[in-house]
């Protein structure tokens, strides 16, 4: 399932990255996703682009 928003894109990527130890954070939004979803997940919602996007 894409990302509804590019904001929404932005926080998978980044609970991504705290999931692979890329990345420390101090955010607790971020590790509450990455906690609640599996890599695969939030690699599905942070690759894909949005939804409606008109760009081309």
């Amino acid at each position: 399932m894409p990302a509804k928003s590019e904001k929404q894109r932005r926080l998978m990527g980044a609970a991504l990255a705290y999931k692979r130890g890329e990345s420390k954070t101090s955010s607790e939004e971020i590790r509450k996703v990455a906690d609640s979803m599996t890599e695969k997940e939030l690699e599905e919602y942070a690759a894909k682009p949005t939804t409606g996007s008109s760009k081309k």
